[in-house]
């Protein structure tokens, strides 16, 4: 008998279990009288992988406050972020650079809001063993020559003599790019291009292009797993990754002249800058005037339309309110750079722009 009373209350206990958990709807579902269960709304994103921590913090920090939302991001880069939501796919995308008349009509692309979340930068990292204080300087005629393929061993003259200091090895350098279309290529091909007009005509600038050599790795992670292994490998990342997994980078000359490290001063300069010579925050940040300015800077973004289903969308843009303030205190933690306040009154007005249906 103490058998079967046992039993029926562990079956009574997972019945009670199973009609109290909460179930993950779509926004459009209609709530039935005889439903007593909490609907968690879903909302749904991808992208850009160089704000990916802060993003996941975010959301989760954000599920604190209200239960009752979850937001899902994939990392699968600016490319692919901008291709599904262009498809409509997603809630929203993100992506660390504007979408072009390349990816979509003018008429179609003037109905995305593009709502900058953070700073980040481009950083070189490399598998060399320099002793302990050596730190490796580049500019960006060298890089681009390198990544060209015109520049194939470490010792080169031109490497050397921007190190004066250290003894390059006489191996060849492995050069290591992303292999998935990424805002990161973009920002590293758009500064190349800008100190060789050479690459610019041979190789191009975008999220994508056709590297002549080399090898590719997708993602930060495929990049950095790529050089690591590799002795001589060069390639280029995320600055935030790099801190996190405490990578060795290069100093990168400046327009002023200078050898800066993407470090959080330098990136919030860099972003200071840009800003004074143009108040459009989608107009480019790479090599920004100011001694102190690290010359591979940008703000990334999160799409979204500007016009967007009631519920959802009303929730998406408090969502990005409370990321525009109190999201931004996550920030350096995790080795980002909070907005200027400037970019933040600006993207507020943004988001003024959307029309919930």
């Amino acid at each position: 008998m103490a058998l079967f009373f046992n039993r029926l209350i562990v079956s009574f206990l997972l019945l009670f279990q199973a009609g109290c958990s909460p179930k993950i709807t779509d926004i459009g579902s209609k709530k039935s009288s005889s439903d007593k269960t909490k609907k968690v709304l879903l909302i749904n994103g991808a992208g850009a992988s160089f704000p990916y921590i802060l993003y996941l913090k975010w959301f989760s920090e954000y599920r604190r406050l209200k239960p009752e939302v979850a937001i899902n991001y994939q990392s699968i880069g600016s490319g692919g972020g901008i291709r599904q939501f262009l498809k409509g796919t997603l809630d929203f995308g993100a992506t660390d650079v504007p979408v072009s008349e390349k990816d979509v009509k003018k008429k179609e692309r003037e109905q995305i809001l593009h709502i900058p979340t953070a700073l980040g930068a481009v950083a070189l990292t490399y598998n060399l063993d320099l002793k302990k204080g050596e730190v490796l300087r580049l500019e960006g005629k060298v890089l681009a020559d390198i990544f060209q393929g015109k520049i194939k061993k470490w010792n080169h003259p031109s490497l050397q003599k921007l190190n004066e200091n250290i003894s390059l090895p006489d191996e060849p350098i492995i050069t290591v790019y992303r292999a998935d279309g990424s805002g990161t290529t973009a920002f590293f091909t758009e500064f190349l291009a800008q100190w060789s007009p050479e690459f610019l005509k041979k190789i191009g600038k975008g999220k994508s292009v056709q590297w002549p050599m080399g090898v590719g790795g997708k993602g930060n992670e495929g990049v950095v797993g790529l050089v690591n292994k590799m002795k001589g490998a060069m390639g280029y990342i995320s600055a935030s990754y790099a801190v996190v997994q405490k990578l060795p980078v290069a100093r990168i000359k400046n327009q002023s002249g200078s050898f800066v490290s993407p470090m959080t001063k330098a990136i919030m300069s860099a972003a200071e800058n840009a800003m004074k010579k143009n108040k459009d925050y989608l107009a480019s940040m790479i090599n920004p005037p100011g001694e102190e300015s690290y010359p591979l800077s940008g703000f990334t973004y999160i799409i979204l339309s500007r016009k967007m289903p009631e519920r959802k969308g009303r929730i998406l843009v408090e969502f990005l309110k409370w990321a525009l303030n109190d999201g931004q205190g996550f920030s350096e933690a995790l080795n980002f750079n909070p907005l200027p306040e400037s970019v933040r009154q600006v993207a507020r007005k943004k988001l003024s722009e959307v029309q919930f249906q």
